[in-house]
């Protein structure tokens, strides 16, 4: 199916797991220039662009693919057909955690950098362009990359890259506005007039929501500002101050996306879960890191998704067994969290903020550019980790216990991890806030009963001196 049709330089379909780019021949000249550049063979070294191979355009099969996705009209055009390698589990920037759509916009300035002094520049930046291997940043849009005008002193992307990048860290980080609110809702960012109108008074008078928000907001205002004069062509008498120009810009860029980030870590009340002696009586935490590392060592699971990740405590330990790791979480201060330290230890882990009782939806022209969540995972891990999220989805979201186990089915092909926690639980009774009485069905029996609709049991423990149980199940053959 066609997974890209806005760019007139090529298309990019995705075909029996596999992820083919087929260029016009407007882009052709662009492509094989920087193919052929030092900063394009030290970026793809460097795992900082997609590993991308050449196919022969001729070879049989080849131009069926085309009509696949192309118009029939366009298809006559194209010139050349290129293979990436195919990031496992794609990702969107309405999912990452603030400190990865910094990564991102990192990584957008790096490779922009990297290539003026070779006379190239990236005719977008939006943050689209990049994918999550694992924690690390990888661009995958090729045909971003274009020759420039080398006494050309402007960076068209520049108020793109400030919308889709800058701004939704400033709104984050100062406004609380989560990412998911943003692009979800709007595919290129935040415009400096929605930031104005969020930020109060006195906020818009210092940075850097002057420079940013207000200043821009005001000359946007002026009749001036909206004409065509701000698109005119500017050129510079000498190929070395353009050069000056661009890197002056790339800093003062590099700068503000640096004053938007996240400088610390933020907290929030699940933040804490994992070193509070509380929710640990002995040997609960323990037993279940057993039980987990038992399974990995016995049935060597390939991809896991670990639901209710929290900071990724069992995320990391299945990581460390070989297994491929997507962590979600509600709570995005968690799983940024997780990203830190998965990113710093260079651990096979994606943490993605999604809840699962409200996954991200489908997006994009007819909902056909960017697949749900659901979309994604359903048949990809064989294995579902579910430890002390079950009675969260019960109490706070009222899902049906036999509604989640569907789901978990849905999403594993093979093994599900999941906990027990009983209504005389200190945490299911903090969730009920006094209504414990809506949930008196809810016993062990009645877990496991509900299980065995779905799985088989494979075998279960009880945690510690607790009442909580974990199972270990396998699903049914369908």
């Amino acid at each position: 199916m066609a997974s890209s049709f806005r760019d007139p330089d090529g298309c990019l379909l995705t075909l029996d797991n596999r992820v083919l780019r087929f260029v016009n021949r407007s882009g052709e000249a662009n492509l094989n220039a920087f193919l052929a550049s030092e900063a394009a063979r030290t970026a793809f070294a460097s795992g900082k662009i997609v590993t991308t191979y050449r196919l022969d355009l001729n070879a049989t099969g080849a131009r069926d693919l085309i009509c696949v996705g192309a118009e029939p009209q366009a298809s006559d055009d194209i010139v050349a057909a290129l293979e990436h390698e195919r990031i496992t589990f794609q990702s969107f920037p309405y999912e990452w955690t603030p400190a990865m759509l910094f990564a991102a916009g990192s990584l957008t300035l790096d490779l922009a950098e990297a290539c003026l002094s070779e006379g190239f520049g990236l005719k977008d930046a939006t943050p689209y362009n990049v994918l999550f291997r694992s924690s690390k940043p990888v661009f995958v849009d090729l045909l971003s990359f274009e020759r420039r005008d080398p006494n050309d002193p402007l960076w068209l992307p520049y108020a793109q890259f400030v919308r889709t990048f800058v701004l939704p860290l400033l709104a984050n980080e100062q406004l609380g506005l989560g990412l998911d609110q943003i692009f979800l809702t709007r595919r290129d960012g935040l415009e400096p007039e929605e930031a104005y109108r969020l930020c109060g008074f006195a906020k818009r008078l210092r940075p850097p929501f002057l420079t940013l928000v207000s200043i821009p907001t005001w000359l946007n205002r002026t009749s001036d500002s909206k004409g065509e004069s701000v698109y005119r062509q500017r050129r510079m008498s000498h190929e070395a101050q353009a050069t000056f120009v661009l890197q002056r810009l790339f800093r003062r860029l590099r700068n503000q996306l640096e004053k938007a980030q996240p400088h610390e870590p933020k907290t929030s009340s699940w933040t804490t879960y994992m070193n509070s002696a509380e929710n640990f009586p002995p040997k609960y935490l323990s037993d279940k890191e057993e039980f987990l590392t038992k399974t990995l060592v016995e049935f060597k699971p390939r991809r896991l998704l670990d639901v209710g990740c929290n900071t990724g405590h069992f995320s990391r330990i299945a990581a460390g067994a070989g297994v491929e790791v997507v962590a979600i979480d509600q709570d995005a201060h968690v799983v940024d969290e997780v990203w830190r330290q998965a990113a710093a230890q260079n651990l096979d882990i994606l943490p993605l903020v999604v809840d699962l009782t409200r996954p991200s939806p489908a997006a994009g022209w007819r909902n056909s550019e960017h697949e749900s969540f659901l979309m994604r995972a359903e048949g990809y891990f064989d294995a579902v980790l579910m430890i002390a999220v079950v009675h969260h989805m019960l109490v706070t979201e009222r899902i049906p216990l036999s509604e989640i186990l569907r789901l978990a089915a849905q999403l594993t092909t093979d093994l599900l991890l999941i906990e027990f926690v009983p209504t005389d639980d200190l945490m299911f009774r903090r969730l009920t806030r006094g209504r414990e009485h809506l949930f008196e069905w809810l016993t062990n029996d009645i877990f496991r009963q509900a299980c065995l609709q779905e799985f088989h049991i494979i075998r279960s423990h009880q945690l510690g001196a607790t009442n909580r149980w974990i199972y270990l199940l396998r699903k049914k053959c369908q």
